[in-house]
């Protein structure tokens, strides 16, 4: 080879190392924006996310619960937080003045070195006492009755566990979070026709078959028990949390954060601090994948006058219990402040309420 050839040779080399170099240094420059930019966007995230909390939350009149012998720490504790959507909305608000009742209620027990959730749905018909009265009803009635004090000890004499914590959720909550996510994928076992959040009568028709429900359609899909029962429902309800569970923790809804943090901030009440909170996020971000149990309670219809209840079986019932206390790590049996009370199912019970 000649000179000239192997001097042209080397130029060329030179010209290729230093467009590599070029192009090498703009595509770190890339990356590191790229990581400038979802380090802000956290950040933001985090701040919007400290601001929705610190707007929901409100004081909680206990310390901690009767059934605990001293506060537990999410942290480091196996807890559980009871979820409680409410029909709130205007026009239900005008209908029936202040007795807002649950539509919703769902016990969620978390075992933090497992990762597991174990979630419990309770039928909203089923017939308890509830200290609040000192007389049986309907579950959901305990908050038109006392509001989330006394749906909380409700559930706590029914399930002989501590609430936690609370989420209280209304219907426009649930439609803004997984209009955010966008959509769930469900099931659809019948055809239903169903009232909207804003009560409007059919406004959602759903075929049967798997599809992708928005908020309206999703809530409509949960709250319908025209052609089954309260236990099917409260299925359907699970289902669409843990369906909300696996999408908002994917990779894909990371830059839907912000919508779902405005959808529960505007929405959700709380008596979770966001350092509390914050300590659920492990959960969700310490890379195993999370084991979803749903439960629900075994019961029959019991109509003993003009209203209908749901009456709960009391070896499932005992049962559960076992289940979650075993899953919190608690003793199988845990003494109650309550006074235990055997049900007295009268002729003509105490409520008169839907």
């Amino acid at each position: 080879m000649s000179y000239g050839n192997q001097t042209n040779s080397r130029m060329a080399k030179k010209a290729t190392k230093r467009r590599f170099r070029k192009w090498f240094k703009l595509f770190m420059a890339a990356i590191a924006l790229i990581f400038l930019a979802i380090g802000a966007y956290g950040v933001h995230l985090y701040v919007k996310a400290g601001s929705a909390i610190n707007e929901a939350y409100e004081e909680d009149e206990r310390e901690k619960s009767d059934l605990r012998d001293e506060a537990v720490n999410p942290k480091f504790d196996n807890v559980t937080v009871l979820i409680m959507g409410v029909d709130e909305s205007e026009e239900r608000m005008k209908r029936y003045s202040d007795a807002t009742r649950t539509d919703a209620l769902i016990l969620a027990s978390l075992n933090r070195d497992e990762k597991s959730i174990k979630l419990l749905s309770i039928p909203r018909d089923s017939y308890v006492y509830i200290p609040h009265i000192g007389d049986y009803d309907k579950i959901n009635h305990a908050y038109a009755f006392g509001g989330t004090k006394a749906t909380i000890e409700t559930v706590e004499h029914l399930l002989e566990v501590p609430v936690d914590y609370y989420v209280k959720l209304n219907f426009h909550a649930f439609v803004e979070i997984i209009d955010a996510i966008g959509g769930v994928e469900v099931e659809v076992p019948y055809e239903i026709k169903e009232m909207d959040s804003s009560d409007g009568k059919d406004s959602i028709h759903l075929y049967p078959g798997l599809q992708t429900l928005n908020g309206e359609e999703a809530l409509a899909f949960a709250r319908t028990r025209k052609k089954d029962s309260d236990i099917e429902r409260g299925k359907r309800q699970l289902e669409i949390i843990n369906a909300v569970i696996d999408k908002a923790t994917s990779i894909s809804s990371i830059f839907k954060y912000d919508d779902i943090i405005e959808a529960v901030g505007d929405n959700m009440t709380t008596n979770m601090t966001f350092s509390e909170m914050k300590s659920f996020f492990a959960y969700a971000t310490e890379g195993t994948k999370l084991d979803v149990e749903k439960l629900s309670l075994e019961g029959s219809n019991y109509q003993p006058g003009r209203i209908y209840y749901y009456k709960l079986d009391e070896v499932a019932l005992e049962e559960t219990k076992n289940i979650l206390k075993r899953h919190l790590e608690l003793p199988t049996y845990v003494e109650s402040d309550y006074t235990s009370n055997e049900p007295i199912y009268s002729a003509e019970p105490v409520s008169t309420h839907r």
